[in-house]
């Protein structure tokens, strides 16, 4: 009898048995061999018919009643349903409908994962079986298939409780269209603790299949402004007896405009849109008041806090030039500015690693820096982390329309995928941290 050599043996086996082998007989690749079946038994979970059809159900659940918000109760009730199903213990209501739950050892290192889940004031015109049944209600940002994957992530964390090696920190927050839940659920200490954090959105623009992601400067942080200027009416027959508030409000959004293009560095990419005005109502008369509003935007933190002084100190200049006095209104009690989205390189390094063991490296993409913003923002401002964009784009089920639009729809074949990336992470992140901290 002839026996083969050992390597050639070792490379004719099939992985499986491979695997056993490695288990039973080289201790020291123990580490490497957790880490390839926790992330095969992963994809098991989330690939399952049941976890897929529940995924599905949960998501057209959310997506049948839309909520704006901080009216998320319904929303906030079913994902509370979900985890008294999984024996998963939470803290509820956080920010009015917020919802923080734990899965793990209950002590550090601690990770969060976060999904959002308001929908948006968006009369819904995709005729399906699931169609927003609450009129002028909509899902068209994918926050219901953000629940839904993270409760996916939920379930498998669960059934890997027994070799988590510390804490998943589950977020789901209320009222990312209104830029205030984040903040808010900050302010509530949802961070203690926390080492980094991760989040996923749906992106129209890339395939099924797919996910993208930038270090450093990723989204740009926002701003909205409302200026009422005020000056003096008189018949429009004799302009010389006012203080004309329309002309002081045009030659304030001429101005703004140049900050642009005068005062800003080309290569520092910066946005003033004055997007509203509003001023008199007959032909005639001018009118005492004019009010104008807008947003603006920067990557950059510095050149975003910048920007915002000068938009007020310009409108303020235009208008006493013109006789006429201001009050300019930036809303940062009601719904705060939106600082910029900034990974942090570790994080989406480790992000990248996790997606990859996923999707695959060929199906791994470089975003570009994107002018719109994410409250998610909020969290990078106090822990590291990275934001993470994952492609729902398929021709053939219709989602080829972007986010806030009433035709927006998602492959519904994302759900798994998500699920995965999100538990794929925080696993192996609290595996990484723990082994680091030993050495």
């Amino acid at each position: 009898m002839t026996l083969k050599p050992w390597p050639t043996i070792l490379f004719s086996m099939k992985p499986f048995h491979l695997y056993l082998i490695l288990c039973l007989t080289v201790p020291a690749t123990n580490a490497l061999v957790e880490d390839l079946s926790i992330k095969d038994e992963i994809v098991r979970i989330a690939n399952h018919p049941k976890t897929v059809n529940w995924l599905k159900k949960v998501r057209r659940e959310i997506h049948e009643y839309p909520e704006l918000a901080f009216e998320e109760f319904r929303t906030s009730a079913l994902i509370r349903r979900e985890l008294d199903e999984m024996g998963i213990e939470y803290r509820w209501p956080v920010a009015e409908t917020g919802v923080i739950a734990k899965v793990g050892t209950g002590l550090s290192p601690f990770v969060a994962l976060r999904a959002d889940m308001d929908a948006l004031p968006i009369q819904e015109m995709v005729e399906w079986e699931h169609k927003s049944k609450i009129d002028g209600k909509m899902h068209a940002c994918g926050h219901d298939a953000h629940v839904s994957m993270l409760l996916g992530a939920a379930r498998i964390l669960k059934n890997l409780q027994d070799s988590l090696r510390g804490t998943v920190v589950l977020i789901f927050q209320p009222a990312e269209e209104r830029s205030g839940g984040a903040a808010r659920l900050v302010r509530g200490g949802v961070l203690e603790n926390v080492e980094a954090i991760f989040s996923i959105h749906t992106a129209y623009l890339y395939p099924t299949g797919t996910v993208a992601s930038r270090p450093g400067e990723f989204l740009a942080g926002c701003g909205v402004f409302k200026a009422q200027i005020n000056g003096r009416g008189s018949d429009a027959a004799i302009p010389q007896h006012s203080f004309d508030p329309i002309l002081a409000a045009s030659a304030s959004i001429i101005s703004l405009q140049n900050l642009i293009s005068r005062e800003a560095d080309p290569l520092d990419s910066q946005v003033i849109s004055v997007s509203k005005f509003h001023s008199g109502s007959t032909y005639n008369v001018i009118p005492d008041s004019a009010t104008i509003g807008g947003t603006f935007r920067a990557f950059r933190k510095k050149s975003f806090s910048i920007l915002k002084q000068r938009i007020g100190e310009v409108i303020e200049g235009q208008a006493a030039v013109h006789r006429c006095s201001s009050k300019v209104d930036f809303f940062e009690e009601e719904c705060g500015l939106i600082p910029p989205t900034i990974n942090d390189e570790r994080i989406y390094n480790h992000a990248h690693k996790v997606s990859v063991e996923i999707v695959g490296e060929k199906n791994i993409h470089l975003a570009p820096a994107i002018m719109g913003s994410e409250d998610f923002a909020f969290y990078l401002d106090h822990v590291p982390g990275s934001l993470l964009l994952i492609g729902v784009r398929n021709e053939t089920v219709g989602s080829v329309h972007p986010q806030h639009s009433p035709y927006f729809s998602i492959d519904e074949d994302v759900l798994p995928i998500g699920a995965a990336i999100h538990a794929n992470f925080a696993y192996s992140y609290l595996l990484n941290s723990t082994q680091c901290n030993a050495d």
